[in-house]
């Protein structure tokens, strides 16, 4: 019997140069709509003493930069939070991944990072599983007010960020992923990732680059 090949490990580069070849490399480019998707900006992930202790401090320095310039140029921004209040919340995910016992509505850890929280006339979606659009209003909320883009930053790179956004392309909106707004927590993951939702699911693209589109749109008319 002939031994099994072991696989030999491959750079996010080499991966990008498949899915290219493969046909896996286009660009939506962004509509003339855009709301900020601020997605689970939890003390979970930078609180040293939790489970979800992530070391995504970098990603956050992103997140204040995306919020920021989404308030100055008056775009729309939506920020989720999980919570669980009794048994039987959070389903199968919360089975199987038992971690999510930090989103308990009495943790300290489901609290916000501080300056990452929503502000008056900002909407906060409050969600039991990873994708912002599973079981809540969001869809309904972005097509009401006739948002084409969604500009999606927050925690974590392979789960909620990647669920939600194939959840927004799905649903008919633009994802732009903002890849040093995202964070995970472990590099490798977080960069394998985003290679494969830029293949496949949205476009990734660097906090200046958004903040560059969002100079360029027009002035919002006065009310």
């Amino acid at each position: 019997m002939s031994p099994v090949p072991v696989p030999v490990p491959r750079s996010a580069a080499d991966f990008t140069s498949d899915f290219s070849a493969a046909g896996l490399d286009g660009s939506l480019g962004p509509g003339a709509r855009p709301a900020l998707l601020l997605v689970d900006p939890a003390t979970a992930y930078t609180d040293q003493a939790s489970p979800l202790y992530a070391g995504v401090e970098t990603a956050v320095a992103g997140m204040q930069r995306l919020l920021a310039a989404a308030r100055s140029h008056e775009i729309p921004v939506y920020v989720t939070r999980v919570r669980f209040s009794g048994p039987g919340d959070g389903g199968l995910f919360a089975r199987k991944v038992p971690a999510t016992r930090v989103w308990h509505e009495a943790s300290r850890w489901a609290q916000f990072i501080p300056g990452l929280g929503p502000e008056a006339g900002e909407t906060l979606i409050t969600k039991q599983y990873p994708s912002a659009f599973f079981g809540t209003p969001l869809a309904s909320l972005l097509s009401a007010a006739r948002i084409d883009t969604v500009l999606v930053a927050g925690l974590t790179t392979s789960g909620c960020i990647r669920a939600t956004a194939l959840d927004a392309l799905q649903n008919g909106f633009i994802p732009i992923v903002a890849k040093d707004a995202v964070g995970d927590r472990h590099p490798q993951i977080h960069a394998s990732n985003l290679v494969d939702i830029q293949a496949k699911i949205a476009d990734v693209e660097t906090v200046s680059w958004i903040e560059d589109y969002l100079a360029s749109l027009p002035a919002s008319p006065a009310p």
